[in-house]
């Protein structure tokens, strides 16, 4: 891991939110109304030059694209934020947004009258998320209004590399040469050490040493190429295997939540490829969910560009442009994710 993604941020203030999506892309998208490559089918990422805005703000820079941001530390530290609401509109019968006390509540409705509620706070920040069947039980999946004071801007925890005392084909599982059995065995499978405390769902993503206390898979069964995030029809079905292992989880523990990374080769500028492996997360997301039915409630995205490479070079990878998959579920509970759902009609923590 480059030294640089080891060190705290210099800005310790909380990252700014991504753009809001416009109500316009919250409404309902039929099945079969598939948007495979996310909020733009078959764009590249030269498309977004002339789209992206530049501040500079409290000392970092913040470039703004229509959909999400990405800011520079000044240390050398870049973070991309999207927005995972519109992964949400497949399938929906209705969306609605409200605003009360400062809260902002996105029910997404689905045929069967389930509804998917996300709650986000005034500075934009996810809170929780919530699965309502259509009885009115509850599940919150995404319970993400705890805070640590000891984390950096609230999204950044300094803690030393896990140590690995399992084979690594195991704790780095390569989708294509593994069975199904070990992929769904690493769907489930515990952090690699004790888990000391929650995590919240941002410290996950832009804290390596945490996030790496969890086994990955690296789904190298499908590519993209340069400067796309356009998943292929003929590469669509390698990711079977992916979501039969996600939806067997999901049926076993249905608060189960599970981080799809983007990563891409180290050709082009930073912020191009943060922006485009954000992208390539999301897309896959959506894919899972669209021709796989894997709950979108159950899955978020996060693109790191090309901080981790799998091959070492400068130039074009097909191996480099690839999507992770790793259970979060111990980070965010604190290492109580293995326990067993509550009987039913037990309402769980608000």
């Amino acid at each position: 891991m480059a030294p640089a993604f080891r060190a705290a941020p210099t800005v310790a203030a909380p990252l700014p939110p991504p753009p809001r999506p416009p109500q316009r892309d919250l409404t309902p998208l039929a099945i079969g109304a598939g948007v495979v490559a996310g909020a733009v089918i078959g764009a590249t990422i030269a498309d977004m030059h002339n789209q992206r805005r530049e501040i500079v703000e409290g000392g970092r820079t913040v470039y703004t694209e229509p959909d999400r941001i990405i800011i520079r530390d000044p240390g050398g530290q870049a973070y991309v934020r999207g927005n995972d609401l519109y992964r949400f509109r497949y399938g929906a019968r209705d969306i609605r947004t409200d605003t009360v006390g400062g809260e902002t509540r996105t029910v997404v409705i689905r045929p069967d009258g389930s509804e998917v509620i996300t709650v986000v706070g005034p500075d934009g920040s996810l809170l929780r998320r919530i699965r309502r069947d259509p009885g009115g039980r509850e599940i919150v999946i995404i319970d993400n209004s705890y805070r640590d004071p000891r984390s950096v801007g609230g999204f950044y925890v300094d803690v030393p590399p896990p140590v690995v005392n399992i084979p690594y084909d195991r704790y780095i599982v390569d989708a294509e040469e593994a069975s199904p059995d070990v992929i769904y065995e690493t769907m489930r499978a515990p952090p690699v050490q004790r888990i000391d405390r929650r995590y919240s769902l941002d410290e996950i993503r832009y804290s390596p040493n945490v996030r790496m206390q969890m086994p990955s898979i690296d789904v190298n069964t499908i590519n993209f190429e340069t400067g796309s995030w356009t998943i292929p029809p003929d590469q669509a079905a390698r990711l079977q295997v992916i979501a039969d292992g996600l939806n067997q989880a999901i049926q076993r523990n249905p608060r189960e939540v599970f981080l799809i990374e983007g990563h891409t080769d180290a050709v082009g500028n930073e912020v191009d490829n943060l922006s485009l492996s954000d992208r390539r997360a999301q897309s896959a997301a959506e894919l899972l969910t669209q021709q796989f039915n894997v709950p979108a409630e159950n899955l978020t995205s996060q693109g790191y560009g090309e901080q981790y490479l799998k091959e070492q070079t400068q130039g074009p990878s097909r191996i480099n442009r690839r999507v992770t998959i790793r259970r979060i579920t111990p980070l965010l509970n604190g290492g109580q994710a293995s326990l067993p759902p509550p009987p039913p009609g037990t309402a769980p923590p608000r």
